[in-house]
């Protein structure tokens, strides 16, 4: 194989890696038009999108985690932590009901990424030790999981997760707004740039003077309120916090951060990429259920396959690329 050949093949293993969920989504959403005709209504795709909003939220701050080399497991604690703390604050006025769960989570993000910058602990260490920290303060909150704070109808708060613009849910307009950000800052800055380069390499990043403890720092926090505004957003549509929320939460942002092409050892994805991710997911899921025969558990089995089968083509990828 001559080196030009090689190049090529290599070219186009970086794109199909970074672009291949991208076509994968243009391809089922043109089957699922044709094969259903409620699926492109426009009731149907408003809540395909506001669907989708809420796992985007987090899966960004997850997609900073990941591509540093890291994983963060509390997301989901978190997120269900953020909806209760912001239903409780709203008794208090719009403001607490933001800014105590953004606080909170944050603080838990900033425990995160100090342990595991500062001490050398495991990602996956840490952050299960924060999944059943978070778990149990809600519960605490909340008698054990008894009760749910209610969010009063005439809260101010209600129109973040129910209010409409142009007959799109707020959600959706607030989580595009993230991921506008969350691009420049990935793709525009230094901070993203030696993201990406503590995730290809950590020790080269050091030798180079590189801030790896102040940036691991940063993204789990970034990561802790990311959960945590995930989960105003879903008490504000849902008009409560509820402490069963978030189950397996975390688990649901790290595969649509891999299908969306980000490499689980770290060094290379894109914002773009976790939001096709997202939406792909979402539409699985909304295909099995306009299918209506079969049960919703197989979303979950579609899902597990699938993101099965995106780890292989990736590692092959990958190997492609070398």
């Amino acid at each position: 194989m001559t080196a030009t050949t090689s190049a090529r093949n290599a070219a186009l293993a970086g794109v199909l890696q970074r672009q291949g969920a991208a076509v994968v989504l243009v391809l089922g959403i043109g089957l699922a038009w044709i094969s259903f005709p409620r699926f492109g209504s426009a009731d149907n795709l408003r809540d395909l999108a506001l669907q989708s909003s809420f796992l985007a939220v987090i899966a960004l701050g997850m997609t900073f985690v990941i591509i540093s080399g890291g994983i963060d497991l509390s997301v989901g604690s978190n997120y269900a932590l953020g909806g209760v703390l912001a239903a409780y604050g709203a008794q208090y006025g719009l403001l607490v009901a933001i800014l105590l769960p953004l606080a909170v989570c944050s603080l838990i993000g900033l425990v995160n990424g100090l342990l595991i910058a500062r001490t050398g602990m495991a990602p996956f260490i840490v952050t299960l030790a924060s999944l059943l920290f978070a778990r149990g303060l809600l519960l605490a909150l909340t008698s054990e999981g008894a009760t749910t704070y209610k969010v009063d109808g005439g809260s101010a708060l209600l129109w973040l997760g129910q209010g409409t613009i142009f007959g799109v849910g707020v959600p959706v307009y607030l989580a595009l707004i993230l991921f506008g950000f969350g691009s420049v800052l990935l793709r525009r800055t230094r901070f993203g740039q030696s993201l990406f380069a503590i995730g290809g390499a950590e020790q080269s990043s050091l030798l180079m003077g590189l801030p790896v403890a102040r940036t691991k720092i940063a993204i789990y926090t970034l990561s802790g309120a990311l959960a945590g505004f995930a989960g105003i957003l879903t008490a504000a549509y849902l008009q409560s916090g509820v402490t069963v929320i978030g189950v397996g939460t975390e688990l649901d942002a790290i595969s649509v951060v891999v299908i969306g092409g980000t490499l689980l050892t770290g060094g290379a994805g894109t914002v773009i990429g976790t939001l096709v991710g997202v939406l792909l997911r979402t539409l699985i899921q909304n295909v099995i259920n306009q299918i209506g025969t079969l049960d919703s558990n197989y979303q979950t089995v579609v899902s597990g396959a699938f993101l099965l089968i995106v780890v292989v083509i990736q590692r092959l990828l990958a190997r492609s690329r070398n």
